[in-house]
């Protein structure tokens, strides 16, 4: 299975692999991100360690029944080869209706087929008010011509 772009990227298909995963877990369905990723995929995120697409889709599933009206915006930060570090802000509220912004940085190694095998995120939440959000298109994918992080000051 592949799933392009490939490696080595270039600045143009680094941009196309960061906005194609930002459009898929905004889509937030599990078992279709999972696919993104290599069979015996290996993830960090925060202090959870997952081997596999079983235990990335359980993670998801549990992420977005607890992380309610999830919006996410990812930049890239940096690519070499078969690598790309990207900077990322989400936001979302808990069932209490209490508002947080998301942010971190990821890491990512991808096999010749371009399917994820190294996900490491470092991730820190934020309380906000609701009225200071800046995420406010439908849910799904982000439009176009909405700002990107730079450009929202995050």
């Amino acid at each position: 299975m592949t799933r392009p772009p490939l490696p080595p990227f270039t600045e143009e298909t680094a941009h196309q692999k960061v906005r194609a995963a930002e459009d898929g877990w905004n889509g937030r369905d599990p078992a279709k991100v999972a696919l993104a990723y290599t069979p015996d995929t290996k993830w960090r995120n925060r202090s959870e360690f997952l081997t596999g697409r079983a235990e990335v889709e359980a993670f998801l599933t549990r992420k977005w029944q607890r992380e309610l009206d999830y919006r996410l915006i990812k930049e890239l930060w940096a690519w070499s080869g078969n690598r790309i570090a990207v900077r990322f802000a989400y936001e979302w509220h808990d069932d209490s209706g209490s508002w947080f912004r998301s942010y971190g940085n990821e890491n990512w190694e991808f096999d010749d087929g371009g399917l994820m095998q190294r996900r490491i995120a470092s991730i820190n939440d934020l309380p906000i008010a609701e009225a200071d959000r800046k995420y406010h298109w439908p849910l799904g994918r982000r439009p176009d011509d909405h700002p990107r992080l730079s450009d929202l000051g995050l």
